[in-house]
């Protein structure tokens, strides 16, 4: 029997080393071709292969157990590199199109569960109540403990009018709650906008897609139309969870000079060590001609605002990074997410591949974004007597096996300690308040945006602020250290 198992499991070794060179990894090859192959690690890989298909209590296939092993080789690395099968594939291209089936949430893993990072705009999940911070326990009645987070992303995404439960924990709640969710085709509209008063106007970007950038410019044609002589902005990225490149090197084209550097990646391949500039073959579409060339020139020089919060998390963060490194616009709101990590689609098959973290990007002044984030020029809670919701959000930070900041690896715990301290005072007012419509007339920081870009008092985070004695300020943008690259 041993004979035979050891054969066995050389076969499955042989195996093995041949899917694994079959791989597209040439550039990893050449990086590591006087490197030999980890033999004894890979036979003991065969020997377990064997174990299961001659021991297991029932037959397991032969391709089911290869993928997990790749999913879970994979998975081990960060919290968002996937393994991604013909399903998961389909999906992801469709949601860089703006469009796919499920529930309208960004989420991450944490202690083996789903947390919500971010619910989309009038989404199934933003309607049924779900939060930020949110731990999903339960999906219908399979636990989620010991699911992949790819795992537990197939069965949340299905058929449309299709009905999923969720059992949710919630840190200002004694008791789990049991939300009942509608799966639709969810189509995120990107970009919103509207003047708010002669004058000013807000611009909302809620996620990167394909069309945003195109989408962004029509918005900004139709703001001016309306208001030709625009005196302030307000660019709203809060609980914009990011989404492709190309869609954030366009939207920080807009606001700075022709080619501005934008953003710059540093990783191990020589294709990961990149800087992005504002020119048109770093945002622009398939489509002929330059969406941003018929902008108005005062769009470069119109006083602005960013609005960013704990839901801002990659691609909005490579714009408020910009903006703010180059001093033109004022970054308000709270600390920002901290995902600045480069993922790349590696395709194993023609509906398979794997999306693997390849990179950290870097602002134009060359600060890591990654675990850390962006934090604001002027802090300022979501609601006037407290910051609600995002004093208990999490960061990348919190993420398990997250990418440290290699620029600065102790501000990442710094910022987890201030969050604590703060989820403590404020659980108590978030579970009396309903969800924020941004852009509404009761959005706190809007108006506070405003007030900056009209130069009135600015009512500053009542955490920093007792910190400071002062309880308002008027400040002018472009007062943080630092020259442009």
């Amino acid at each position: 029997m041993s004979g035979k198992f050891k054969n066995f499991g050389l076969i499955t070794l042989g195996m093995i080393a041949g899917i694994a060179g079959s791989m597209q990894f040439d550039a990893l090859a050449q990086k590591n071709a006087g490197s030999p192959l980890p033999v004894e690690e890979l036979r003991q890989l065969a020997d377990v292969f064997g174990l299961i298909k001659s021991d297991y209590v029932e037959s397991v296939e032969d391709k089911k157990l290869l993928t997990e092993a790749i999913s879970g080789m994979v998975a081990s690395l960060d919290p968002h590199s996937a393994y991604l099968d013909k399903k998961a594939f389909k999906e992801l291209r469709e949601g860089t199109q703006g469009k796919f089936v499920g529930l309208g949430i960004e989420v991450g893993m944490e202690d083996g569960y789903v947390k919500v990072i971010s619910p989309i705009e009038d989404s199934p999940a933003y309607k049924a109540g779900l939060k930020a911070g949110d731990l999903i326990t339960r999906l219908d009645s399979t636990p989620v403990k010991g699911m992949t987070l790819d795992e537990a992303v197939k069965k949340m995404r299905g058929e449309p009018n299709t009905k999923i439960t969720l059992t949710v924990a919630r840190k200002d709640e004694d008791k789990p709650l049991v939300i009942t969710i509608i799966r639709q085709e969810i189509r995120v509209q990107s970009v919103k906008s509207k003047v708010v008063e002669p004058g000013y106007a807000w611009l909302r970007v809620s996620q990167f897609q394909e069309p945003t950038v195109d989408d962004m410019a029509k918005k900004i044609s139709a703001i001016y139309a309306q208001d030709p002589n625009l005196k302030g902005l307000v660019l709203d990225l809060r609980n914009d969870p990011g989404g492709v490149l190309p869609g954030a090197i366009g939207v920080s084209a807009a606001f700075l000079p022709k080619d501005a550097v934008i953003v710059s990646t540093n990783g191990q391949l020589p294709d990961s060590k990149q800087t992005f500039y504002a020119r048109r073959e770093y945002y622009g579409s398939r489509a002929i001609g330059d969406p941003l060339a018929k902008l108005p020139d005062s769009i470069k020089k119109v006083k602005m605002v960013v609005l960013v919060n704990a839901g801002s998390a990659s691609a909005s963060e490579i714009v408020a990074g910009a903006l703010q490194d180059y001093k033109r616009a004022a970054i308000m709101g709270t600390q920002t997410f901290g995902k600045g990590s480069v993922q790349t689609i590696r395709q194993l098959s023609a509906d398979t591949a794997i999306k693997l973290t390849t990179a950290r990007y870097y602002t134009p002044n060359g600060r890591s974004i990654q675990a850390r984030g962006i934090v604001p020029d002027l802090m300022v809670d979501e609601y006037a007597d407290g910051d609600g919701l995002n004093g208990m959000r999490l960061h990348e930070a919190d993420l398990t096996k997250h990418l440290s900041n290699d620029k600065d690896k102790a501000a990442e715990v710094k910022a987890k300690v201030d969050e604590l301290e703060e989820a403590q005072r404020l659980a108590a007012l978030e579970k009396k308040r309903k969800p924020l419509e941004f852009g509404s007339k009761e959005d706190f920081q809007l108006a506070q945006a405003l007030n900056y870009l009209k130069g009135l008092p600015v009512q500053l985070s009542k955490a920093k602020v007792e910190s400071k004695k002062e309880s308002t300020i008027n400040d002018k943008p472009g007062k943080k250290d630092g020259d442009k690259k």
